[in-house]
């Protein structure tokens, strides 16, 4: 193992600082996903916020050349995107001593949190859409409120977003992303929507016809490598499966947002994107999955067996390698990807590339201390 592990980190250093990389050479990457826990525009302004510090220091131990960070918020000023503020604040900068800055090119997809729909989509009978007053702790019952009307819950708009990051060697296809943020819940083929117990739709007729299935987003984020292949970088961060009653809409559109991605890898004609392109990815396309997908395969509150069912039964995904943590820690499995005591962030290679090694990152002492409430998982891949 560690020989096999030092010839892949040979060839990952190699392959993004060759000036000239051969065509027919595959390359090395470190791949990963960090759930970075509800990270806002204000723990942004300055570079002095100890719980980010502590995040970056992570990924610098990390080193990754592609990470997805979910619970980043988008903002909506003209300036630099909250992404590109972590990267210069706290990432370009060392974070403690022996780790080195790190860099990275980054997008940062729209979101449908705290976007208000304008419906009563929780059957409150209420409809508020007025941007609650932001509190620095907890949430408010006028916030709950605002969020659960919203196509993705959010206290404001922006929250809970995600970022891709990218080493500058590593090139992103901005003209060929593809985003699913508009694509309506009804229109998945095989979903599923959510029933009052008397049997009667949830959502009316109207509500329905406007709702959205991604809560945040569904992106295709193409990455161009130093041999010409293409990497597919499909992101997202399905709604948990909870914090809903009787008719389980947050457990269905979990299992639908999930379903979403198998039909996109299926290459599914049904799929249409935000700029009207129809169909899904091509079937011979190098891609990973990558983020939060809020889905334990035997655990949790989830349609049992979704991850299987969906994702670990697709002959284009490779085999599940189980990331798993060489740190134990107390009430968790080893393989837990969050202090809640589940699995539910995934880095999903496509079966064309080869996986050498993969792991769940968390740092030895008290798990609550840890700056999130989920660790990074990474994978070690070679890509053709």
């Amino acid at each position: 193992m560690i020989a096999t592990r030092l010839i892949v980190l040979f060839v990952l250093a190699c392959s993004i600082s060759a000036a000239k990389a051969s065509e027919t050479q595959p390359v090395a990457l470190r791949i990963a996903t960090f759930n970075i826990e509800d990270v806002r525009d204000e723990d942004l302004n300055g570079a002095d916020n100890e719980r980010l510090q502590a995040i970056a220091a992570v990924i610098q131990r990390l080193r990754p050349n592609i990470i997805l960070l979910n619970e980043i918020a988008v903002s909506d000023d003209e300036g630099p995107s909250n992404a590109e503020k972590f990267v210069y604040n706290y990432l370009a900068t060392s974070q403690g001593e022996g780790l080195q800055p790190i860099r990275f090119d980054t997008y940062t997809p729209a979101t449908n949190t705290g976007l208000h729909s304008g419906f009563d989509l929780d059957n409150s009978g209420t409809v508020d859409a007025t941007l609650p007053e932001m509190t620095a702790d907890g949430q408010t019952d006028s916030q709950r409120a605002y969020g659960n009307d919203c196509f993705g819950f959010g206290t404001f708009p922006g929250q809970y977003g995600m970022a891709l990051l990218v080493h500058p060697k590593l090139q992103i296809r901005a003209d060929q992303i593809r985003t699913f943020q508009q694509f309506l819940w009804k229109d998945l083929p095989g979903h599923t929507a959510p029933m009052n117990e008397d049997g009667t739709p949830w959502y009316s007729d109207e509500e329905w016809d406007a709702m959205r299935l991604a809560s945040k987003n569904f992106a295709d984020v193409p990455i161009q490598l130093p041999n010409g292949t293409v990497l597919h970088a499909l992101i997202s961060h399905p709604t948990p499966p909870a914090f809903d009653g009787p008719e389980r809409r947050n457990v269905l559109r979990n299992h639908d947002e999930i379903a979403l991605i198998r039909a996109y890898i299926d290459g599914e004609p049904a799929l249409y994107d935000d700029a009207g392109k129809t169909g899904g990815l091509k079937l011979d396309a190098n891609f990973v999955i990558l983020g939060d997908l809020n889905c334990d395969p035997a655990d949790g509150s989830g349609v049992d067996m979704t991850m299987f069912s969906q994702l670990f039964s697709s002959d284009l995904i490779a085999d599940d390698t189980h990331p798993a943590s060489s740190i134990r820690v107390e009430k968790l499995d080893r393989t837990d990807t969050a202090r809640f005591g589940l699995r539910v962030d995934y880095v999903l290679p496509s079966s064309g590339i080869t996986v050498t090694e993969t792991g769940v990152w968390r740092d030895p002492g008290d798990a609550d201390q840890f700056p999130s409430d989920h660790f990074p998982v990474w994978a070690e891949v070679i890509v053709p």
